[in-house]
């Protein structure tokens, strides 16, 4: 598969111009900040089926997109090239636990290819400080801002998560969103801790416990569990991996225990059931918000938090899981 084009110019007679740009659209080309009127079934998208898949990829197919941002990404289930954001140049506590950047301050960047062009969504971890001047960056990208709230409770310093989504070519958006990096702490300059030992947490029964095989990063044991149903927003299927799972991530404190923390994907009518869930298990409720504007069905957020033994704490999860509509786990073999 060819590397992503970047967009076409130039003085056209009509006709010459709709058939060039509905060439561009289809190999994923196309100008930055769609609105609902641009989106799939309106007329400039005419070619384009009115409920669009994400297009399958190649890991070079994305080359000139780390290029264009600065850092590579990792290609996810064939769909969504995904660009880790982490902050590990902020010092924050909650609840007088040191946060590290794995647990819960790492923003991301994810792309995926669809037939009217490229979609980025993702979000960015930022002080009070850098909001304001990451806001105003967003805005004269033209990258709209769907969400903004807090992940953790009893913060130090208070950190915020904003989240963000553009319609457009690839490395148009890439470009323009390290130009909104400058402004909000360079989430890229600072290299990854080195490993020094293994994770003390007794991986193997949080994954009896949860059902699923987490994955180890540092001191962090993570899970990302997508939901059964199909997603949409504007007439695009949403991957998981794109931002529509659930996350659960510990931390380990030490003697098998850790911190956890993560957030919890939801349809309205499941709402008011994990809540309670979760409180009868004595979790914190951080945050209970929306990442996008227009999902199809309607999508809630609840974020959480508490500490205790690891084991403990899957067992306390499982039933709020299992009160989510949640894609099955994957078999041995896939």
């Amino acid at each position: 598969m060819s590397a992503i084009p970047r967009g076409r110019t130039g003085t056209l007679s009509v006709l010459a111009a709709l058939t060039t740009s509905a060439l561009a659209l289809a190999s994923g080309g196309a100008a930055v900040g769609h609105t609902a009127n641009s989106h799939a079934g309106a007329p400039g998208h005419l070619h384009c089926p009115r409920l669009q898949r994400p297009i399958a990829t190649t890991e070079a197919d994305w080359q000139p997109v780390a290029e264009a941002l600065g850092r590579t990404g990792a290609l996810r289930e064939n769909v969504v090239y995904g660009i880790s954001l982490p902050r590990r140049d902020l010092k924050v506590t909650s609840r007088g636990v040191k946060i590290g950047a794995s647990l819960a301050l790492n923003g991301s960047a994810d792309f995926a290819r669809y037939c009217d062009g490229t979609m980025l969504m993702g979000d960015l971890v930022l002080t009070e400080n850098e909001l304001p001047k990451a806001t105003e960056a967003l805005q004269e990208a033209g990258i709209e801002q769907t969400a903004l709230h807090k992940h953790l409770p009893d913060q130090k310093p208070p950190i915020w998560w904003t989240h963000f989504h553009a319609m457009g070519d690839a490395v148009t958006l890439a470009r323009k969103l390290k130009a909104v990096l400058k402004v909000s702490g360079d989430p890229i300059a600072v290299p990854a801790p080195a490993v020094t030992k293994p994770i003390d947490l007794d991986t193997a029964e949080i994954d009896e416990t949860l059902g699923r095989k987490g994955i180890a990063e540092g001191r962090t044991y993570k899970f990302f569990i997508g939901r059964a149903e199909t997603v949409t927003s504007h007439g695009h299927v949403l991957p998981a991996p794109i931002g529509i799972d659930t996350v659960i991530k510990f931390q380990a404190l030490g003697k098998k225990r850790a911190a956890v923390t993560g957030d919890i994907v939801m349809t309205a009518h499941e709402v008011q059931n994990v809540l309670r869930i979760l409180r009868r298990g004595d979790f914190e409720i951080v945050e209970l918000h929306n990442h996008m504007l227009d999902d199809q069905p309607r999508l809630f957020y609840v974020h959480y938090w508490k500490v205790g033994d690891g084991v403990e704490l899957a067992r306390g999860l499982r039933p709020a899981l299992d009160a989510t509509n949640l894609a099955p786990p994957p078999t041995p073999e896939s």
